[in-house]
C-alpha cells in the first residue's frame, strides 16, 4: 500500500497524479475502517482528502504553518503526518485525539474544536513570523464545515484585508456552508487571475495604456471597465475583496492537480487571499453520499432502552428533549425553537420538519442565536435554544446581558452537559453550571432521568424569566414508577438517620443512589435528594441538609463555582436555623482540561461514581470525626 510508505509529508511529492489517485482511495478506506470501529467524524474527513493532500505538496510543514477550522476534518492530515500506527487508537482512552493536538506533533499548531478561530491565529502568527524576521514562512488557514459562519471569522477576514496580512485562506466548502455556483468560466478565470503571469501582465499593460497622450486615461478606464464587468459576471468576488481579502474560485475539490495550481499561484500574492474549494462530503462512502441531512457528518451506535410499561423509552435526554419540545410546541404557538448549526446533534430536525416557520438554525453563531432569542422573546415568543453545553460558553456574555439584565424568559437546553468522554477536553460540558448559576435570576434544571426533561421543559416554559436545563451525552436513566419531580422542588429519594445529605445533581442521582447502599452496607445510612433545581434551591432541602452531621454535593461539573458551592451558600444564607450549620463537602469535575475516554470511566477516575461517592463520604466522615476530638 502506498500510504504505508508516508511517513511525512514530503513523501507525497515523490508521488504521480496516479498513485496520488490511489492513495487518496487507501486514506478513503482506513478511515470508514477505523471511524465506524471507533466512532468519530466521518463525512466532513472524507471529503476533505484530496484537499488536504494538495495542501501538503503545495505547503512545507511545519515550517509552514497549516491551521485547520473545524479540527474535526484533520484525519488525513494525521495520516501523513506520521501518525498511521496511532490511527488505530483513535477518539480511545490514552489513544490519538480527534482532533489537531499540539501534544501529538509538530504539525498541529491549534487544536481548534471549537469553529470560526483559525482566521485570527492566523492573523496573529503571520504578524509574529513577519516580525521575527521569518516572513517566508506561509500561514495556511483551512476553514471547513461551516467555519465561515461564525461571526468571528468575519471579525478576522476585516482585519487580515486591513492590515494586508499575508495569510492563505482555502474554504472547503462541501455544501454546508457558504457555496457560489459553480462553472466552467468562472473556474477557468480563476486560474487566470491566479496566475503571477497574468498578474503581471495585466499591471504592465495598465501601465502602458496610462501613458499614451490624449487617449491614456479613457484606454485605461476601458480595460479596467471590461474586466470589472466580466469579474462581476463570472467570481463572487466581491465580498470578499470589499474586505481587502483577494479572492480565487471555486475550484474542484477533488481535483489534486488543479488546487496545487491554485494554491501555488496564491503563495505569489502578497496579501490575504481566499482560495475556494468544493467538495462532496462524504465522498467514496456510500452511505455518506446516500445521507442528504448531514453525509454522515459523524458515526455513532445509538443505544436503544425500553420502558417499564414496554413502551418505547427515549433512549437518549436528547430523545427525551425531542419529544417534550415537539409536545410544547403542538400546544404553544408561541415556542420557537433556535440552533447553533446543531439541528440533528441537538434533537430539532423532527422540529424543523413540524415547524419550519418556527425553527432558526443561524449555523455557528451562538452569539447571534441567544440575542436573536432574546429578541423573540421581547415580541412575545417563547424561545428555546438548543446547544451543546461546550459551546453555550461562547455566547455567555449574550446570556448575561442581552437574556439575564433583562429578565427574558428564554429557555436554554443545553445537551452534552458534564463529562462527554470521547471528543476530549474541548467538548466536555463542565462549565454550563458555573456559567448559568452567576446570571442573577437564571433558573438552572438538572434532569437525572428521561422522563424529567419533559416536566422540566413544561415548567421552563412557564417561567417569566430565562432557565436552563442541561442533560448528559451518555443513555438516559428510565424513571420507574413516576419517580419524578414536580415544579421547582427537590425531590428526596431517601431519609436517612441524620448522619449525612446527599445532594446528587442530575446524572450523578443514580451514582448517589448507589453511594448510598454502599454506605448502608457499613452501617452508614444517608439521605440522599435528587436536587432537581439548583437555583433557586428548594428551602425545604436545604433545611433538611442543615439538619445532618455532614452534607456532601456530587456534580458531573467543575466543583469551583459550581453547583455544590451554590448550594452550600445558599444553605449559608438560610435564616430560621438557630444550629450550627453542618460542613459541606463539594464533590466535581477538578479545575483542569479532562483527556477523552470513555464518560463512565472518567467519572470514576474522578471519584464521581459510586464507589468513589462512598469513599468521600466515609474519609469525610473521619475527619469530621477527629475534628471534633481534637476541639
Amino acid at each position: 500500500m502506498l500510504l504505508d510508505d508516508i511517513h511525512e509529508p514530503a513523501d507525497l511529492r515523490k508521488l504521480s497524479q496516479a498513485q496520488l489517485t490511489e492513495l487518496a482511495a487507501e486514506i478513503r478506506t482506513c478511515i470508514v475502517d477505523r471511524v465506524t470501529a471507533n466512532g468519530g467524524h466521518l463525512g466532513s474527513n472524507l471529503g476533505a482528502v484530496e484537499l488536504t493532500l494538495a495542501v501538503h505538496r503545495v505547503f512545507d510543514s511545519p515550517r509552514d504553518v497549516i491551521l485547520w477550522d473545524t479540527g474535526h476534518q484533520t484525519y488525513t492530515h494525521k495520516l501523513v503526518t506520521g501518525r498511521q500506527e496511532g490511527f488505530a487508537t483513535l477518539r480511545q482512552p490514552g489513544g490519538m485525539s480527534g482532533y489537531p493536538s499540539r501534544a501529538e506533533s509538530p504539525h498541529d499548531w491549534i487544536e481548534n474544536s471549537h469553529a470560526s478561530t483559525a482566521l485570527s491565529y492566523a492573523h496573529g502568527i503571520a504578524m509574529g513570523l513577519e516580525r521575527r524576521g521569518e516572513g517566508d514562512r506561509h500561514v495556511v488557514a483551512v476553514l471547513g464545515d461551516g467555519s465561515l459562519t461564525g461571526g468571528m471569522a468575519y471579525e478576522a477576514l476585516n482585519n487580515l484585508g486591513h492590515a494586508g496580512t499575508r495569510v492563505v485562506i482555502v474554504l472547503n466548502d462541501n455544501g454546508r456552508s457558504y457555496a457560489p455556483t459553480v462553472s466552467r468560466l468562472s473556474a477557468g478565470l480563476t486560474q487566470l487571475r491566479l496566475s503571477p503571469s497574468y498578474v503581471h501582465a495585466r499591471e504592465r499593460t495598465r501601465h502602458v495604456l496610462r501613458s499614451i497622450p490624449g487617449l491614456g486615461g479613457l484606454a485605461y478606464s476601458s480595460l479596467h471597465g471590461l474586466t470589472s464587468a466580466v469579474r462581476e459576471i463570472v467570481t463572487p468576488h466581491r465580498f470578499f475583496e470589499a474586505l481587502g481579502v483577494r479572492y480565487a474560485g471555486p475550484i474542484d475539490g477533488h481535483d489534486i492537480a488543479g488546487m496545487e495550481q491554485a494554491l501555488a499561484h496564491a503563495t505569489e500574492w502578497g496579501g490575504p487571499i481566499v482560495v475556494h474549494v468544493i467538495t462532496q462530503k462524504g465522498r467514496g462512502y456510500a452511505p455518506a453520499e446516500e445521507d442528504d441531512v448531514q453525509r454522515l457528518h459523524d458515526f455513532k451506535v445509538q443505544p436503544s432502552s425500553v420502558a417499564p410499561s414496554g413502551a418505547i423509552a427515549p433512549a437518549t435526554y436528547t430523545d427525551a428533549f425531542t419529544r417534550a419540545v415537539l409536545e410544547a410546541a403542538r400546544q404553544r404557538p408561541e415556542v420557537v425553537a433556535i440552533t447553533a448549526a446543531m439541528p440533528g446533534p441537538t434533537g430539532l430536525l423532527p422540529f424543523e420538519a413540524e415547524f419550519p416557520d418556527r425553527f432558526l438554525d443561524v449555523g455557528i453563531a451562538e452569539q447571534h442565536a441567544v440575542t436573536a432569542a432574546a429578541g423573540m422573546a421581547m415580541a412575545g415568543l417563547r424561545p428555546v435554544v438548543a446547544i451543546y453545553s461546550t459551546f453555550f460558553s461562547r455566547a455567555f456574555d449574550q446570556a448575561n446581558l442581552d437574556v439575564g439584565l433583562h429578565g427574558l424568559p428564554v429557555v436554554f437546553a443545553l445537551d452534552r452537559a458534564g463529562i462527554t468522554g470521547d471528543d476530549g477536553p474541548s467538548h466536555h460540558g463542565v462549565l454550563d453550571l458555573s456559567l448559568t448559576l452567576s446570571i442573577p435570576g437564571m433558573t438552572v434544571f438538572a434532569p437525572s432521568s428521561a422522563q424529567e426533561v419533559g416536566v422540566m421543559l413544561d415548567e421552563a416554559l412557564s417561567l417569566a424569566g430565562p432557565s436552563a436545563i442541561r442533560f448528559p451525552k451518555t443513555p438516559a436513566r428510565q424513571a420507574r414508577d413516576g419517580a419524578v419531580g414536580t415544579g421547582l422542588s427537590a425531590r428526596q429519594i431517601h431519609r436517612g438517620d441524620g448522619t449525612v445529605c446527599l445532594l446528587a445533581v442530575g446524572k450523578l442521582v443514580e451514582a448517589a443512589e448507589e453511594a448510598a447502599g454502599k454506605l448502608a452496607a457499613d452501617g452508614i445510612d444517608a439521605t440522599v435528594w435528587d436536587v432537581r433545581v439548583i437555583s433557586p434551591p428548594d428551602p425545604v432541602m436545604l433545611a433538611d441538609a442543615a439538619a445532618h452531621g455532614l452534607v456532601v454535593t456530587m456534580e458531573d461539573g467543575i466543583r469551583v463555582g459550581g453547583a455544590g458551592t451554590f448550594l452550600a451558600d445558599a444553605m449559608r444564607g438560610l435564616t430560621e436555623i438557630d444550629h450550627p450549620l453542618p460542613p459541606v463537602c463539594v464533590l466535581g469535575v477538578p479545575p483542569r482540561y479532562i483527556p477523552q475516554g470513555k464518560p463512565d470511566g472518567i467519572l470514576a477516575e474522578l471519584g464521581l461514581d459510586g464507589p468513589g461517592i462512598a469513599a468521600a463520604v466515609t474519609e469525610a466522615l473521619a475527619t469530621e470525626r477527629d475534628r471534633l476530638q481534637l476541639s
